[in-house]
């Protein structure tokens, strides 16, 4: 009886998970599915981020690693809409304002996965619920990557490569991935 509760929650809960997920990326294919400007990060990049993220559920990944990349995609959501907004005012282009918007979207996306019960309390780290904890340090590590690749390109005069604020953003929540996988397996 009580396994039979706790897969119909796993159920629920994966059912509710995909439905956040694809309301996420209608709303960022309708906003910024057809840029008339380069964007922050490639949109087929973020909504199949975000299908990845929905299959992780599936397969069984570990939620503090699926936490890590819900955090970048949020924070490749809110460049967006930065991106979208300094383009109607320029006070969006100011660092705090975009450091205030960026903690807005994390705290009301957050929110709504606990009001929602989308954050099952199994597990800890740190005192956190897993998912909760990958998302803080996904985000975290995705907003000091693209303030450490401004800096580069600032201090350069342009990018060392093509693509490299890309391939700053994917390598930096793969390492934590993996940072997280080895923490999670051999010392927690």
């Amino acid at each position: 009886m009580r396994k039979t509760i706790i897969i119909a929650n796993k159920v629920r809960y994966v059912a509710t998970l995909s439905c956040v997920i694809t309301f996420i990326i209608v709303i960022n294919v309708i906003f910024f599915g057809f840029p008339r400007v380069i964007q922050a990060h490639c949109p087929l990049c973020v909504a199949g981020a975000a299908a990845g993220i929905t299959l992780t559920r599936w397969v069984g990944v570990d939620d503090s690693i699926t936490g890590i990349w819900i955090g970048a995609l949020l924070g490749a959501s809110a460049f967006w809409l930065l991106r979208y907004l300094g383009q109607k005012n320029k006070i969006f282009f100011n660092r705090f304002v975009g450091f205030f918007i960026y903690l807005t979207i994390f705290v009301v996306t957050l929110w709504s996965f606990y009001r929602f019960n989308l954050i099952i309390r199994m597990d800890n780290i740190f005192g956190l619920d897993k998912l909760t904890f990958g998302m803080i340090l996904g985000s975290a590590v995705f907003y000091l990557v693209d303030i450490g690749n401004i800096f580069i390109k600032r201090k350069n005069g342009k990018s060392l490569f093509p693509y490299q604020s890309m391939a700053f953003s994917l390598g930096s929540v793969t390492l934590a991935s993996i940072g997280v996988y080895i923490l999670i397996n051999y010392y927690i």
